[in-house]
This record gives C-alpha cells, structure tokens and sequence, in this order.
C-alpha cells in the first residue's frame, strides 16, 4: 500500500462505498472516513479487506493520509451539511489542497461554495455523478465543474473510474467553471424525468386501451430496445415488465401509484422558469408526479367522475409502432428543451460548454444513457451553435417523419380519457415551436389594454414600444417594458 492516498472519501453510504471500491480497481489507493466511525471499521473489514484503502477515523486522520495537493471528496447529503463539512475541512487543508461535491447539490450553491472556497486558498469542484450504485461502482457518468485550475489533478481519477463508450472515450470531461457541472448534472435529472413519464405514459396507454399483458408489454419493450429507442430507461423497464412477485403475477402491477421525487426535476423547472425557456415536457413531467402523490384525492375523483375507456378497435400492431414512434418523438423533444436551457443557462452565468462533449459524457454510465445521445453528439459535431435540435438536419427529418403517428396517439390519448401530459405538451410545444405567428399579438394587446403594458408593431422597427388608449378615456401614460 502507498504511504499516502491518492485520494480521501468522506460518507460511507452505497454509492461513498461503490465509488471506493471502483477507485481503488483502478489502481488509486484511497483514504475513507464517515461520521459514524462504526462504518468505517466494518467496511475495511469487509468489502475493503486486504484493498488499498485506508480507513480514518477522523477528519484529521484523513487529511494527514493524502498525498499533496489533497483531493477530499465529499459523498455527504446535498444542503446544509456540504456547507458543515466544508467548515469542518478548511482549517485543516493547505493553499491548493482540493474540496470535491459529489452529491446532488443545488449549482447556486456550487457557485458560491467554489468562489467561497477559493476565498480561502483552496480549490472546488462541484461534480455531477450519475448511474445510481452501479454506476458509482462500475463507472458512472462524470460532470465536473467548479475550479478550473483543480480539472488537472483529479482528472487521471475521474476519467479512470467513470464510464468508457467507443475506443476507451472516457465519459467524464470538464464542464465549466463554478456551478456548470451539477448545473449539467440537473439538466440531466430534469431530461431523466421527462424520459421516464413519457415511457410511463406508452404503457399506460398499452395497458388501459390496448389491454395488453405485462409479459406482451415486456416483450414490447424488449423490441423497442433495438430501435432508435435504445437506451438504459428502456431496458429496464422490459426488465420490470417481466418480473415477477412471489405468486406469479407482475410485481408491478401491485406497486402504489405514487411517485416520489428528490427535487432535482423541480429545480430544473424553476431555472427554466427564470431563464424564459419553454420547458414544457419536464415541468409536465414534475408536475405528473405530483398529481400521482394525490393518490386519495384522484380515487375520490374517479367515482365522482365515472368515465369508461372505450374499446379499441384499429390494428393493435400498427399502433403499439405509432405509440414507439411518438415517444421518440417526444424524446428528442425533451433533449431539444434541455439543451436550449443549458445554452441560455451559459450566456447568462458566462459558462462555455461543449454541447457535443455533454451528450457524450451521457453516453455510458449514466441513467438517461442511449444510443440516441450519438446523434446529438454529431449535430453539435455538425454545427457548435445550433440554436434547437429540431434545427439539425437530421432530428428535422426524422421528427418529419415522426409526426403522424406522433399526432395519431396524443389524439387517440385525449380522445379515450388517457392522461398523456408530457407526450402532448412536447407536441403542443413543436407545434408551437414552428408556427411563424403565434396569437401573442392578442395578448400584447390585453397587457396593453389593462396595464399599458405597450406592444412592438409589424410594420415599425424591432424595439420601438407602443401604447394605445383603448378606452378613449384611458389616457396616453404608459407603463415600462420588461420581460418575465
């Protein structure tokens, strides 16, 4: 074993002890501590025996075990205790020595933990880090931002444990300075979200107006993972398909409707909220969860309001393949809105991020991987600042071609009393989207006739505002111009 680690872990949870172990297969040798020192002994009696892993117990003996400059990684809760350890750390550390945030911590609090940090001498990254355990254990997705004259020394550990795709690529690169990497991170969260409602709604419709089985459900899916569709949010859902409890019968189908969310959807919603992007498909999606959690109300609801789902009575076949191809449709949808937040995102905090580098570091490791991230890869490849995906020659033909059964399931949905939020707004938002004269001149109008809110005219330059005295008693004052 080395005299020193090359590397100190700090919160011996699941994904803390995967991490560790995964560094220390790479050849890294690694420092561990965790507040309940209990932990610590039992995992280097256990999983860590005979490793080189050096267990501390305390955040003393950790610092005195690292190699210069120190590189702590903090696997801690996302919030207030991040802030605690830091504190904690800081007396401890010298000029150089480097703070690492592996947790799901809010980017705004990454921007100012790292000018905060280096404040005091010190350097910080803040790191997205997705895949879930066996990600964290076999290589997970990396999206490191925070300090940039850190990117160097933790850069040989980073790319040696995350995930490789074609020819070694490693998928882990620096994303940009201060909050740009859990920024990154929740961008994906939020795209997460979105990719698992509108694979939630393709059953739904399956199960309640096809009637489909789970086991014809699961051999569906199983297909779909062969097409333009492959990607780990699909394999899995084949596999829950087929799964099934003690008696025989689908797990799933005894699983209580409510879904649980950490937050990370919400922030992604609320930043998008603050930027003035359209992301409709993901706060559709957070939004779906929350209603789900309504679960006593909606039982109510549903007998107060008895509906019946009529028979269906096309081609099943057919439309099970128009169901796959609206959710595709509705996939690259909710790419196209989380990459338009990210490039606003980065104008307004002065990030400079490597859109294709992004979909690339997506590519393995992480829970929205998918072949389907190779293409957004090539259009940024094609053309670094491509304002929308739908802009792309590719995504503009195949979502062309997509349309029409696209259409034909959200109608279908509506028609038959099936909710389908997220796979009807992202059509709603395309529709939208290409219509070159949208009915907002009607609404410029309202917020001028009841606040003098001043509109811009067709026929006069961008830029110059005006207000008209509706009433004819109005008077001719009109209130400033701002955007909200």
């Amino acid at each position: 074993m080395k005299m020193k680690a090359d590397i100190g872990l700090i919160g011996l949870a699941v994904m803390g002890e995967n991490l560790v172990m995964n560094m220390e297969s790479k050849g890294f040798t690694v420092a561990v501590f965790n507040r309940t020192v209990s932990k610590v002994d039992n995992f280097v009696a256990g999983r860590a025996a005979g490793k080189n892993i050096i267990g501390c117990h305390s955040l003393q003996e950790l610092v005195d075990n690292l190699a210069k400059p120190r590189k702590v990684f903090m696997m801690v809760k996302a919030g207030q205790a991040v802030d605690d350890m830091i504190e904690q750390l800081l007396p401890l550390l010298e000029d150089g020595d480097i703070l690492i945030d592996g947790g799901n911590s809010h980017f705004p609090d990454t921007m100012r933990r790292t000018a905060y940090v280096e404040s005091k001498g010190k350097l910080y990254i803040g790191t997205g880090v997705s895949g879930g355990e066996e990600g964290a254990l076999k290589g997970p997705s990396m999206m490191p931002g925070g300090s940039p004259a850190a990117w160097p020394f933790v850069k040989p550990i980073f790319q040696g444990i995350c995930a490789k795709v074609e020819n070694g690529v490693p998928c882990c690169d620096w994303v940009g300075e201060n909050g740009a990497g859990h920024f990154v991170k929740m961008v994906h969260n939020g795209i997460e979200y979105g990719d698992i409602q509108l694979i939630c709604e393709a059953y739904q419709i399956m199960r309640d107006l096809l009637k489909m089985s789970d086991d014809e459900m699961h051999e569906v899916f199983k297909a779909w993972n062969t097409t333009e569709l492959d990607s780990y949010l699909i394999e899995i859902t084949r596999d829950i398909l087929g799964f099934k409890d003690t008696d025989g019968s689908p797990l799933v189908e005894k699983i209580l409707d409510t879904a649980g969310q950490k937050g990370t959807g919400k922030w992604t919603g609320i930043e998008a909220l603050d930027q003035g992007v359209p992301l409709t498909l993901i706060g559709e999606a957070v939004f779906a969860r929350c209603l789900s959690a309504m679960k006593d109300e909606r039982v109510a609801a549903a007998k107060a309001f008895n509906r019946t789902i009529p028979e269906f009575t096309g081609d099943k076949k057919e439309f099970v393949e128009a169901i796959r191809q609206a959710l595709f449709a509705a996939k690259i949808i909710s790419y196209a809105q989380g990459y338009t937040l990210m490039r606003t995102a980065a104008k307004t905090y002065g990030w400079n991020l490597n859109y294709g580098g992004i979909a690339l570091m997506w590519r393995g490791g992480c829970i929205i991987r998918s072949v389907f991230l190779g293409k957004i890869k090539e259009a940024y490849d094609r053309n670094p600042e491509l304002s929308n995906l739908l802009l792309d020659p590719y995504f503009k033909e195949t979502v062309e071609k997509l349309v029409p059964a696209w259409r034909k399931v959200v109608a279908t949905a509506v028609s038959s009393g099936l909710p389908a939020p997220a796979m009807t707004s992202a059509l709603s938002y395309f529709d939208g989207y290409t219509t070159e004269r949208l009915p907002a001149n009607l609404l410029q109008a309202q917020r001028d006739y009841f606040g003098a809110h001043t509109y811009e005219r067709l026929d006069q330059p961008r830029g110059q505002f005006f207000h008209t005295n509706w009433t004819g008693h109005g008077g001719n004052t009109s209130a400033s111009t701002y955007n909200a």
